[in-house]
């Protein structure tokens, strides 16, 4: 089986999320974890899992949303969402320099609120980082430094080599999305193939960021195969392998689902 680590089935309709959940199981993506961007969305993720079984839900506030709502979510706040039985890792949240949505303070306040609530629930946490590697590994090291202790997932990787390096010595899981399958991503499928195989996920990020063959499409969890074949073809491993390297390395990362 495979697992669609990270989707946004709030972004369909209501009435098209069972033909999405049905159409994923019939490629064999038995498992989804919806995530939220705003404590809102993240609400009605925790709904939409209720609703489906093997859809599994992340809480958190997107760096993008960081400043909707001052002050920023506290820990309190963001954990206590956790005690819902199918919310199972915090995020996502980080840091986007890119669209630079909100004040880069509020941003890494945000990112730290988030880091400490992986820490004190001791659910994963799982990170959006644009054009800000540096700053989000500078954020996870000093974290560290201050003795916490939590695990971390880079989703929908397409950072820098550097990033990749800080978050192997940091024990970080990385999750590859359809981006791994685009023409122009030789430099990220040769990170990828870096990457020590028991820290490596799939996702697809849907609705965006459909793979090859389904490019400038709308994204959906039954096209995660696209992404561990080609993934499969970055470590050299057949299909049946990828999806049971990338299963087991979900369940090793997302206790709380098993």
């Amino acid at each position: 089986m495979l697992i669609d680590s990270h989707c946004h089935l709030d972004y369909f309709t209501p009435e098209e999320r069972p033909g999405v959940v049905a159409r994923a199981r019939a490629a064999g993506v038995e498992r989804m974890v919806t995530i939220g961007v705003t404590l809102a969305q993240s609400r009605e993720a925790m709904g939409i899992a209720e609703g489906f079984d093997g859809v599994f839900c992340c809480v958190g506030v997107h760096p993008n949303h960081a400043a909707d709502v001052l002050p920023v979510a506290g820990v309190e706040e963001i954990a206590a969402l956790t005690a819902h039985p199918k919310v199972i890792g915090i995020g996502e949240s980080g840091l986007d320099y890119f669209y630079d949505k909100a004040p880069r303070q509020v941003q890494q306040e945000n990112f730290r609120a988030h880091i400490r609530a992986a820490a004190v629930t001791g659910l994963p946490l799982a990170i959006h980082a644009r054009d800000a590697d540096e700053d989000v590994a500078r954020i996870l090291r000093e974290e560290r430094a201050g003795g916490r202790e939590f695990t971390f997932l880079l989703h929908c990787f397409s950072s820098g080599r550097g990033l990749a390096e800080a978050a192997v010595e940091m024990g970080g899981y990385f999750s590859f999305s359809g981006i791994l399958t685009f023409p122009k991503a030789a430099a990220l499928r040769e990170i990828a193939g870096m990457i020590p195989r028991e820290r490596v996920l799939v996702e697809t990020d849907s609705p965006y960021l459909a793979p090859v063959p389904f490019r400038g499409k709308r994204n959906e969890p039954a096209y995660t195969v696209h992404t561990a074949r080609v993934l499969g073809e970055v470590l050299g491993m057949a299909p049946d392998e990828v999806a049971a390297l990338t299963t087991d390395n979900f369940m090793k990362l997302y206790r709380k689902a098993a």
